[in-house]
């Protein structure tokens, strides 16, 4: 309870007509000051008029006034400097060093209140979902710049912990992400093992032979580990005595290929054409980061990550079944997801940690000029009225579901104070 109070007195929810203290003496807010997340006051820096004089320092809420006292606040110096106690209930007059502190009984409108028990009382997965039409364009629109702003500012966070690791290297943090977010959903986790423990200077070592390098992400990968009988084609015999080699030159320990999901994946997601496609784009760039940094347009950002895989793979979705010609491209779709979820995250946290504007910017840019994704989430909100135009409210809508809807942070949300404000 004592939270939602400060929310109130933070965002000016309260009764402003007829304001007095507890004593009846004539109350103006003039600035509610800057909420306190530490030890102290819950609010510093506030400034009130009391009978006309005018007041600097702290406020303290609670919900019942005898808090003051239950909290041994009345013996803490840091609450010498408080000005106003602001209260839901007044069960007895609070003092300090004999003087009584001036206390004043906050009054929520019964429609803030209605609005606030609808709000928290709620079951579903998006609580204001049939109210979320009564939201102003220009507030959505605000918010959901913030909410991909957040979501950019988390996957930096993200990104510079992987770049400690690293030695502040970009091209193997981007290398990391990029292997990562090749297991598209399903294989995530498994794939990013996979790039620890394959280093990109041993594939940039090997950068003249595409055969190599994709004997390293198979063998890598655990895959190159059965004996190799008739039924398998040479080619995988090939890359097997390859990986070999390289396993020996740079003291390699492979996974376990049963790690990776095959299992209700269509064909062309399959790991085995994920890993044919990573090699054929890291066999054209060893530093792939520094290309697309230096990137004039986003038709040129997508000719890097063009996957064109070795001929086998033409005929091949695995080492041992051939299948009809066809050439395992990089789908638009899967590409976008590409785009989405590693180049422009790494291109804004790029921009953050040099103070680099024009790499923040063309990231946001990048996620504009890419369609919205299709989900569950988008579909939930394009229901409840939101329709996302691009990638960039898609990502923002993802941050809006996770980390506010799923954890119940309506009072944080601004869709949800916009709903809760109304009279």
């Amino acid at each position: 309870m004592e939270q939602l109070l400060q929310y109130i007195w933070k965002y000016r929810l309260y009764r402003t007509t007829d304001m007095r203290t507890t004593q009846g003496e004539e109350l103006e807010i003039i600035d509610p000051g800057i909420q306190n997340r530490d030890a102290g006051p819950d609010f510093f820096n506030a400034k009130v008029k009391i009978n006309g004089t005018l007041w600097a320092g702290s406020v303290e809420i609670h919900q019942k006034a005898s808090e003051w006292y239950k909290h041994g606040h009345d013996s803490d110096k840091a609450y010498d400097n408080v000005i106003l106690h602001v209260i839901a209930e007044e069960d007895v007059q609070v003092f300090r060093n004999e003087e009584p502190i001036t206390q004043w009984l906050m009054i929520i409108p019964q429609a803030i209140q209605n609005n606030i028990e609808w709000l928290l009382n709620r079951d579903g997965d998006i609580t204001c979902f049939e109210r979320l039409p009564e939201i102003a364009s220009i507030h959505r629109r605000e918010w959901m710049d913030r909410l991909l702003c957040e979501r950019l500012e988390r996957k930096t966070q993200d990104i510079y912990k992987w770049l400690d690791q690293y030695a502040q290297d970009w091209n193997e943090a981007f290398y990391i992400l990029l292997c990562r977010n090749f297991g598209f959903g399903v294989n995530n986790d498994i794939f990013e093992r996979l790039a620890r423990s394959l280093p990109l200077k041993y594939i940039q070592k090997q950068r003249g032979s595409a055969s190599q390098i994709e004997a390293l992400f198979f063998g890598q990968a655990g895959m190159l580990e059965e004996a190799s009988p008739k039924e398998f084609h040479h080619y995988y015999r090939f890359l097997q005595k390859e990986y070999q080699f390289l396993q020996k030159k740079f003291g390699l320990e492979p996974l376990e290929s049963h790690l990776f999901r095959r299992l209700r994946v269509r064909p062309a997601s399959s790991p085995y054409i994920k890993l044919a496609q990573l090699a054929s784009i890291w066999v054209k760039h060893d530093t792939l980061f520094s290309a697309l940094l230096n990137a004039g347009n986003l038709r040129e950002i997508k000719s890097y990550l063009h996957a064109d895989t070795s001929e086998f793979w033409d005929t091949h979705y695995n080492f041992r079944d051939s299948s009809p010609v066809r050439k395992k491209v990089l789908g638009d779709k899967a590409l976008n997801i590409i785009l989405i979820n590693t180049v422009a995250p790494m291109m804004f946290a790029y921009g953050k940690y040099h103070h680099l504007t024009e790499y923040t910017e063309r990231a946001l840019t990048i996620l504009e000029r890419i369609p919205p994704e299709e989900n569950h989430i988008i579909n939930m909100f394009r229901y409840a009225g939101i329709i996302a135009q691009n990638a960039g409210d898609t990502q923002a809508l993802i941050q809006l579901k996770r980390n506010y809807c799923e954890q119940k942070k309506c009072l944080y949300c601004h869709f949800g104070f916009q709903l809760l404000k109304q009279l």
